[in-house]
């Protein structure tokens, strides 16, 4: 099979889209299958790399890590016509969203959208953010997803919210998985060794992009108050991002920078390494469409203390792999380190074998067989359609229609917007 993946972000950019998207290329790719990833260029970006077309981007988008295409789509269309892509698989509604559907009605593929994120929770990121603003990518990522054939939802909380919305399409609930080198066993002792954390240590640990949407001044504040109670504990922390020189100075000005260790942005090896040292995971946003770190950690035999959120719920179970705070109140979320911290060695161990079991369930095996099971059930859905429709007018009515369907969908939205924002302020009036 023949997969066209289009994203506006990929490695080496640090998030769980590009994430997501390695894990199930090289699993596709393990099963025989071809994935030809179209992104933006990023700074660092890796040389000769095979069957991904990059396209140019303005770099650091309005102050964050992100890239955002420029539009020239026509570079494309040479390359696909040599790949012939057997469906379109899109991971935005935007930018290369539009391509993507553009490129599925052309060629007559089925075409799939991931819903990775909630939209409405990164508009910081752009200028004149606001409550219409949001409602806007609301309404536009909810319409674009019924443009498509299909939609994956990350979790079952996230399928929740898109039929709420009006997402009526189908949506099918497909998590990233780990990949089994999570699994591997490591000795915890030689890391800590190696980073200057003692042996004995209790180790809180954080992984991720820092920025302001994942929550991090609520999570840090909550980690501080234990660490000041507890000699022995120390913070590991790996990811880079705007926030990073601000959560440097907080727990140095707390007292505790001589045992706050932060490691920056490092390969799947090394952070198999640092979550097999860590004693308990701590994980705080409410941005999360599905909980790729928590089962990584898990499958490290790393318990996870987190706040009930979506893409959290269906990963920790409250007292069998980790702690699950019901509101974000900072004395709770230190409470529940502190029941990790003060847990008998059996519960410790039982924890453990739970997390794992749970990132288990979680395996990239089984969440790419059901991709590819949804990807021939649409392919062989067109090739019916196809048979029965066939014609050089039919050919191109499938692209003129997608372009009417783009617009309308944008006004839509906008109108949406408007009115929402018109109606909540005749309320206030």
């Amino acid at each position: 099979m023949k997969i066209l993946t289009m994203s506006n972000t990929f490695t080496p950019h640090v998030g769980g889209v590009a994430r997501s998207l390695e894990r199930f290329r090289a699993e596709f790719r393990r099963q025989g299958h071809r994935d030809l990833i179209v992104a933006p260029t990023f700074e660092d970006m890796p040389e000769d790399e095979m069957d991904v077309v990059r396209l140019p981007a303005i770099q650091q988008f309005n102050g964050s890590d992100f890239s955002v295409r420029l539009p020239i789509p026509a570079l494309l269309f040479p390359t696909l016509e040599q790949f012939e892509p057997d469906v379109v698989h899109a991971h935005h509604p935007f930018l290369l969203g539009d391509t993507a559907l553009r490129i599925a009605a052309l060629n007559q593929i089925p075409h799939v959208f991931t819903h990775h994120t909630l939209y409405e929770q990164y508009t910081h990121y752009v200028p004149g953010d606001s409550h219409v603003m949001k409602r806007f990518v609301i309404e536009l990522s909810t319409g674009y997803a019924n443009l498509c054939d299909a939609v994956i939802a990350p979790s079952e909380s996230v399928a929740s919210v898109l039929r709420k919305r009006g997402v009526n399409v189908p949506i099918v609930v497909i998590p990233t998985g780990v990949g089994k080198e999570w699994f591997i066993q490591e000795d915890a002792a030689a890391y800590r060794m190696a980073s200057g954390i003692p042996k004995k240590a209790f180790v809180i640990g954080h992984v991720g992009r820092l920025a302001p949407e994942k929550n991090l001044d609520f999570m840090c504040e909550a980690v501080t108050h234990f660490m000041r109670q507890h000699k022995e504990a120390h913070f590991l922390l790996a990811g880079v991002g705007p926030l990073e020189h601000k959560i440097e100075d907080g727990f140095k000005n707390a007292g505790l920078g001589a045992r706050y260790h932060h490691i920056g942005q490092v390969g799947p090896d090394t952070l198999v390494k640092a979550y097999h040292a860590m004693d308990v995971f701590v994980f705080a946003s409410q941005s999360e469409t599905q909980g790729m770190v928590l089962t990584e950690a898990m499958a490290g035999g790393t318990p996870v203390v987190a706040v009930d959120a979506s893409g959290v719920r269906e990963v920790i179970r409250d007292k069998v792999n980790g702690r699950l705070i019901p509101k974000e109140v900072s004395e709770d979320f230190s409470a529940a380190i502190s029941w990790v911290y003060r847990a008998s060695p059996e519960i410790r161990s039982a924890l453990r074998t739970a997390a794992r079991e749970t990132a288990d369930e979680f395996s990239i095996s089984r969440s790419a067989a059901r991709v590819l099971k949804l990807y021939e059930g649409l392919i062989e859905q067109e090739r019916v359609k196809r048979d029965i429709e066939d014609s050089g007018w039919m050919s191109i009515l499938p692209l003129i229609e997608t372009e009417w369907d783009l617009w309308a969908n944008r006004a839509n939205a906008l109108t949406a917007a408007i009115i929402d924002d018109e109606a909540e302020g005749s309320e206030q009036a």
